[in-house]
């Protein structure tokens, strides 16, 4: 079977893709990511997907590397980085509060033999309920999601901050949209529901 390497050192990506039961590494993409915000969204991330899977392209010759990306847009179209630290996490969290926001996460597929980059992106929405300045706090304090888009984890405990989600993969929401992944893996002879994968 061919080397697939996950051009990511999240743990959360590196979770959902042990789901397909493939073998897999992972290493560091070498590449700085630069947000447009004259870009939009959905082409952001399709290539700052394909930047982390070619930044590794040299490293892994023969093997087909996947990279995703992912951008948080608010309810008046911003897109939202990472807080950094807590004061930062409570005033995104606190415009957020009882308005619906999106998701984007890219995803690109590098064939390193044949040099094709297959993209895509998905996107998933998330509603916040109606918060409190002592519930956003609270939640702040004890999850500490300083380094995430949006300042919440969905995986954690951020899941009590929201009223729905709406979306045709929640491994989206997550980082690595796996349904795309998976025709996208076929697309270069690798079968996941093989016990081999090929």
């Amino acid at each position: 079977m061919r080397k697939i390497v996950l051009a990511s050192t999240s743990p959360y990506r590196q979770h959902l893709l042990k789901q397909l039961q493939i073998p897999f590494v992972t290493a560091a993409p070498d590449f700085t990511e630069v947000i447009d915000p004259h870009v939009a969204p959905a082409l952001q991330v399709r290539h700052l997907a394909a930047g982390k899977a070619q930044s590794l392209a040299d490293q892994y010759p023969d093997a087909v590397i996947i990279g995703s990306d992912q951008l948080f847009v608010d309810q008046r179209g911003r897109t939202l980085g990472k807080a950094g630290d807590e004061h930062g996490a409570f005033n995104q969290l606190r415009q957020m509060v009882g308005r619906t926001h999106c998701f984007y996460t890219g995803l690109a597929l590098l064939d390193c033999r044949t040099a094709a980059m297959q993209t895509d992106y998905a996107t998933f929405s998330v509603t916040l309920r109606e918060l409190t300045d002592e519930q956003i706090t609270d939640y702040l304090q004890r999850e500490r999601p300083f380094d995430c888009a949006g300042s919440f984890k969905v995986e954690g405990l951020g899941i009590a901050l929201i009223e729905k989600m709406a979306g045709e993969d929640y491994n989206t929401l997550i980082g690595l949209p796996l349904i795309k992944l998976v025709t996208m893996l076929e697309q270069v002879g690798v079968n996941v529901l093989r016990a081999s994968g090929k």
